[in-house]
């Protein structure tokens, strides 16, 4: 037989258990208290009415007599009783509560303090919670600032990876413009290019970064339609096959032709791909290999980038979608990177119901990136 609360873990057979515990210790209390003070006083009223003239007292008055005080004896037992069985019962229950609200006023305390911004704030669950819904309670704040603190964390990363990322643009066009001013540079075509190549750095982080917080809250406005898998990987591989041919690395297409169509942007699973491709011709050396090919997993039709090149740590797996995030920073910056790419890219596959999926053997053992995307149902 299952009982519909548990008495052990959950917080209301504890107090179904308390409440009975003060019933009984009160009942109790009353039963012990009577049963030793009410023979006492009953002696006591009893013994004076047998010792004075008994001869003068009829049955029927003796009898009317005990009975008044043995009910007079009975009320000032069960008084007695009553009033230490209540005084007994308030103990446990005071006892009781405070072990309740004892808990809850350190999670407001908690609470307080996380919401001011002490996102370190943990609450200490006693071992006699750990089970109930206190200690689930407790639990999920510690869960809420644990998520707090690595979101603030995020933020300031954020903030000071932005503020890297500008200060070198903004250092060359500063001091170009410095010495154009002040005569050490000639205005010469060389140097505007300059500016400009500086300038354009820019405007492009300005536009992943903006792109990046319009994909993460889903704001992108998407044309959705049925496309083919061949069609995307052409599209993808059109702009970049000279790349691939002038490095010298050897690219390979693997593209049934009965795939499903899924429907996506087409426009922006293009980008996705090419954000795959255009690391995988990163962080390949010569000589090398990259792989295309498309398959049906998992009921998703799946996109799989893979690459003979640098691979990635377990430690870099877990962190390879933040934002900034570089495998290689010093390369990542010499081909122009923002380090967001891949952080937009999963979230533009999240947003028409998919994602990428990343595995590595090791350093130095290349990597496989997969885009999952479901398919058309017509």
């Amino acid at each position: 037989m299952r009982w519909p609360i548990s008495f052990k873990a959950s917080l209301g057979g504890k107090f179904l258990l308390s409440y009975l515990l003060i019933v009984l210790v009160g009942v109790a209390t009353l039963l012990v208290v009577t049963f030793a003070l009410a023979p006492t006083l009953f002696q006591a009223q009893l013994m004076p009415i047998l010792q004075t003239h008994p001869n003068n007292l009829t049955t029927a008055e003796a009898t009317q007599r005990i009975l008044g005080d043995f009910l007079g004896t009975l009320f000032a037992a069960l008084a007695v009783a009553a009033i230490v069985a209540t005084v007994t019962s308030l103990a446990i229950s005071l006892f009781v509560a405070r072990r309740i609200t004892g808990p809850l006023h350190q999670m407001t305390q908690a609470s307080e303090r996380i919401s001011a911004g002490h996102y370190a704030e943990r609450i200490e669950i006693a071992p006699v919670h750990a089970t109930d819904e206190l200690g689930q309670l407790a639990s999920s704040i510690n869960a809420l600032a644990v998520a707090l603190e690595q979101t603030e964390r995020r933020r300031l990363e954020v903030i000071g990876n932005v503020t890297h990322e500008l200060r070198t643009p903004i250092a060359t066009l500063e001091g170009y413009l410095e010495g154009l001013l002040d005569g050490v540079i000639e205005p010469t075509p060389r140097a505007f290019a300059m500016l400009h190549t500086e300038a354009g750095r820019l405007r492009r982080l300005v536009d992943d970064l903006q792109e990046l917080s319009r994909a993460e809250a889903h704001q992108i406005p998407l044309s959705l339609q049925p496309v083919t898998p061949q069609r995307l990987v052409q599209n993808a591989l059109e702009p970049l096959e000279g790349q691939f041919a002038e490095k010298g690395l050897q690219l390979q297409i693997h593209v049934p032709e009965d795939l499903p169509k899924i429907m996506v942007d087409p426009t922006r699973a293009v980008q996705i791909l090419m954000n795959l491709l255009v690391n995988a011709l990163r962080y390949t050396p010569v000589p090398g290999r990259v792989e295309v090919a498309v398959s049906c997993e998992e009921d998703m039709v799946a996109f799989r980038v893979s690459d003979t090149g640098v691979g990635l740590s377990q430690e870099q797996l877990t962190h390879i979608f933040e934002r900034f995030y570089r495998v290689d920073k010093s390369r990542s910056r010499a081909f122009g990177g923002s380090g967001i790419g891949l952080t937009i890219a999963q979230s533009l596959a999240q947003v028409m119901g998919g994602e990428i999926r990343v595995e590595s053997a090791g350093l130095g053992q290349g990597s496989n990136f997969t885009l999952m995307i479901p398919p058309f149902d017509k």
